[in-house]
């Protein structure tokens, strides 16, 4: 995931990572409890800067939080709980990462910066793959209340043989 922004005079568009309370120079890594979140920016000026979300999902951890169990629990199980879905399902294991990441962002507090937290920033937030049951439309419905000027959702086929 990425998240976006550009400067103006006076407001620099490195103030993103004082509001998402991370360092711009520093790639930084956090564990959770299914993987490792990294931070880092591709992209740091005063005209532009872009902060990435990079969360690597550990299967093994996955498996080690299910105490080890099987589907069902069964010992002949043990196997499928290493072969299952579950590094695939982006969402969640992505919202886990995020309140983690940037759970003092998400309060909208900014000791260092309070002005520049209280004004609206430009920001393009850019997620690869998410599930979204209801398709574009329910995403576009979800995020435009909330003041977001453009939604885009693309549809992405998981397999083109078998596009339904």
């Amino acid at each position: 995931m990425t998240i976006s922004t550009t400067g103006s005079p006076g407001c620099p568009a490195t103030d993103l990572g004082f509001l998402l309370h991370k360092h711009p120079d520093r790639a930084q890594t956090y564990h959770t409890a299914h993987g490792t979140a990294h931070v880092l920016y591709p992209e740091a000026s005063a005209e532009r800067c872009t902060a990435a979300l990079l969360l690597e999902i550990d299967p093994v951890a996955l498996v080690r939080r299910g105490k080890g169990k099987g589907r069902g629990g069964a010992p002949d199980a043990a196997l499928a709980s290493y072969v299952n879905d579950r590094p695939y399902a982006a969402s969640s294991l992505l919202a886990v990462a995020l309140s983690t990441v940037f759970k003092s962002a998400m309060r909208g507090d900014c000791k260092a910066m309070p002005e520049r937290a209280a004004n609206p920033l430009p920001l393009r937030i850019e997620v690869p793959a998410v599930a979204a049951g209801g398709g574009a439309e329910l995403v576009t419905r979800l995020f435009e209340p909330l003041g977001w000027a453009t939604v885009e959702a693309s549809p992405v086929a998981l397999d083109e043989r078998f596009p339904e």
